[in-house]
Formats: structure tokens, C-alpha cells, sequence
């Protein structure tokens, strides 16, 4: 199946939005600290939130290769469109943090994800975190589609969530991208590792959960569900 210019305009214009709010609500803090934890965590659950609204019907707002993935393994996206995802969700995310850069030339880290505690407890949290948020975007997308009302409330909520509880110590990443972005414009690269093992597992991980929970419903030959 051909991947449409249209549906890789929706996923570099969407996750370019995720990575300058997010990121860029890090490091507005890092210099007012008017945000705090909590309106970081928020703005990373509202930004997807809003995306999913804006896009899902165009590309199904992956915004996040561990998201793509997971989606082609569940057998609802084919894989022939894998690479151009992930390309426009990569270049996507550059500009974003090429951006911030720009904007604040003097923040050291520009919103990378560090961990605060070992890298173990990151890696778990990682893996975890991504986990939960697969199941729930399994559970409510349509094919490979990310889109609705009840799309973009559960999986803001969860991602908020997530970050809420897990940002202090993993960053609460969930997304490869997001992390790449960051990590290359600051040249903060220790520890990346993390940030790609963690939710490509997690991802993974969710196929069969989503299984076993869902059974026919959850994974189905890509030519029986509706592709954006």
C-alpha cells in the first residue's frame, strides 16, 4: 500500500507540534519555572490530545515510531509504510528541537530525556510506561487510525498520566523520537539507549497483551482494517 504525501505532511507537522510543546514546555520551565512538573506532564497529555483531533484522520497520529511499530506488528499497518513514518516522524521532530534551539541557544539540554535514577529503573519504566499506552491505543484506535473523541482522551490521559507519576525519574519518554531530537541538537547522547530499547520493547510487548485481552479484535491482517 502506497503511503500519500498527505499522510507524511500529518506526521511530520504533528510530531514537530508534540516535540516543541513538550520539549519546549521543558525547557520554558528550565528558565521560569512557571510550569512545574505537573504543567509539563499537561502539556505533553494536551498536545497529543489536540493532535489526535487535528490528524488522526489524516495519517491516524502515530507522532512516534514505537506507536508505528507496534501498530505493524498487531498486523493493522503495513509494514511497506514503516519507513516513511518513521522518516517524516523524524524530520519532524528535528525541526522542533533545531527550533528551540534557535529560541534558547543557551539551554543545555533542550528538553532531552535524562534519567535521575539508574538507568535500570529508567529502562523498566520505559518499557512499562510504553506498554500501558500500546494496550490503550490498541484498544481504542480503529486499524491503524488513531482518531475520535474517545481516542484523544484516553491516550492524553494515559500519556499525562504517565509522566505525571514516571517523569521524575525516566523522563516518561515513551517515544523514541522525541528523545532522539533532543538528545542530537544538545549532544546530550548518554544514556539514548534507554530511550529506544524501553519503548520499542514496551511496544512489543503490548501486541499479545492486547491479544489476550481482545483476542480477534486487537490484531487482524492488515487488508481487513481501514487504513488511513
Amino acid at each position: 500500500m502506497k503511503t500519500s504525501l498527505r499522510e507524511l505532511w500529518a506526521e511530520a507537522i504533528g510530531t514537530f507540534i508534540l516535540v516543541f510543546a513538550g520539549t519546549g514546555a521543558i525547557v520554558i520551565d528550565d528558565q521560569t519555572a512557571a510550569l512545574g512538573h505537573v504543567g509539563i506532564a499537561l502539556t505533553f497529555g494536551l498536545v497529543v490530545l489536540a493532535l489526535i483531533y487535528a490528524l488522526g484522520d489524516i495519517s491516524g497520529a502515530h507522532f512516534n515510531p514505537a506507536v508505528t511499530i507496534g501498530f505493524s506488528l498487531a498486523g493493522r499497518f503495513p509494514w511497506a509504510k514503516v519507513p516513511g513514518f518513521l522518516l517524516a516522524q523524524g524530520a519532524g521532530a528535528m525541526a522542533a528541537s533545531a527550533l528551540l534551539h534557535g529560541l534558547f541557544p543557551l539551554d543545555a539540554k533542550l528538553g532531552a530525556t535524562l534519567p535521575t535514577g539508574t538507568e535500570g529503573q529508567s529502562l523498566v519504566l520505559e518499557i512499562f510506561l510504553t506498554w500501558f499506552l500500546m494496550i490503550t491505543i490498541l484498544s481504542v484506535s480503529c486499524g491503524a487510525k488513531e482518531k475520535g473523541i474517545t481516542a484523544g482522551l484516553a491516550i492524553g490521559a494515559v500519556i499525562g498520566l504517565e509522566a505525571m507519576f514516571a517523569g521524575p525519574i525516566s523522563g516518561a519518554s515513551m517515544n523514541p523520537i522525541r528523545s532522539l531530537a533532543p538528545a542530537l541538537v544538545s549532544g546530550h547522547l548518554e544514556h539514548l539507549w534507554i530511550y529506544f530499547a524501553g519503548p520499542f520493547l514496551g511496544a512489543a510487548l503490548a501486541v499479545p497483551t492486547a491479544w489476550i485481552l481482545q483476542g480477534k479484535a486487537c490484531c487482524r491482517p492488515t487488508d481487513s482494517n481501514p487504513q488511513p
